[in-house]
């Protein structure tokens, strides 16, 4: 890997996205805004605070594997991967460029949402703020690997929207946000322990609960890290120049 080629990535991605501020708008805003619905549909800080920080997990999670799907696959289907990877430029070089332009967006992202919903929407967790922000962080980048990843064997971007309910949706089922995980069968119990938003899921509701950091909440957080990079490097491995 080269540092000045992932930076010069990064740099690239950043400024096409500043000639875009109406989706830039909506990629930090859409986040914030679920969230203070949720907030009123419930009509109760006490249930908000119970199922909000799981949500704050979930809702980054999702935007941005639609969002690096989608743009992964238009730039590849432009031709604009083929002509910089005629370059002297590795894969890894490439997708580390893109996680990272797209990290820095997802962070803002979390902050933003984090910050309206822990101040006006009135959120009270027992942990530490900033293990919230931490793990929140980590499932956007998480959906920023996944979607760098997926979005390699989608021909459109149709095909790529589609991969959402295949790689996202059994996770938001599964990931214990609607039964716990040890109530169900053992089958949809076994896969839950086998998908990363799961761990994610259970580290945001030990910081609800808890202000304890405990050899399980950094486990998970560890899982969550290591499933992102291990998504950026598998999506080096199956990375094409472009859609046949």
């Amino acid at each position: 890997m080269s540092a000045p080629i992932t930076f010069a990535t990064t740099r690239r991605i950043l400024t096409q996205l500043r000639h875009d501020p109406r989706t830039v708008a909506l990629i930090i805003g859409v986040p914030s805004l679920l969230m203070i619905l949720l907030r009123y549909v419930l009509n109760s800080q006490q249930r908000f605070s119970a199922i909000a920080p799981a949500l704050l997990g979930i809702f980054p999670f999702t935007i941005m594997f639609l969002l690096t799907s989608i743009t992964t696959l238009r730039e590849r289907t432009t031709g604009t991967l083929e002509r910089l990877m005629t370059m002297p430029i590795g894969k890894l070089d490439l997708l580390f460029g893109y996680a990272l332009a797209f990290g820095l967006l997802a962070t803002l992202q979390v902050v933003v949402a984090a910050g309206i919903s822990l101040t006006w929407l009135g959120l009270d967790i027992a942990g530490s703020v900033w293990s919230l922000l931490l793990i929140v962080v980590l499932d956007a980048l998480l959906g920023t690997a996944l979607g760098l990843f997926v979005s390699a064997f989608a021909r459109t971007e149709f095909q790529a929207i589609q991969f959402l309910p295949v790689f996202v949706l059994p996770q938001f089922l599964l990931c214990g946000l609607f039964v716990p995980r040890d109530e169900m069968g053992w089958v949809l119990s076994a896969l839950s322990d086998v998908l990363p938003l799961s761990y994610a899921v259970d580290a945001l509701t030990h910081v609800t609960h808890s202000a304890t950091i405990d050899g399980t909440l950094v486990r998970n957080i560890a899982i969550i890290a290591g499933c992102a990079v291990l998504a950026l490097f598998l999506g080096a491995a199956t990375l094409r120049r472009r859609t046949p």
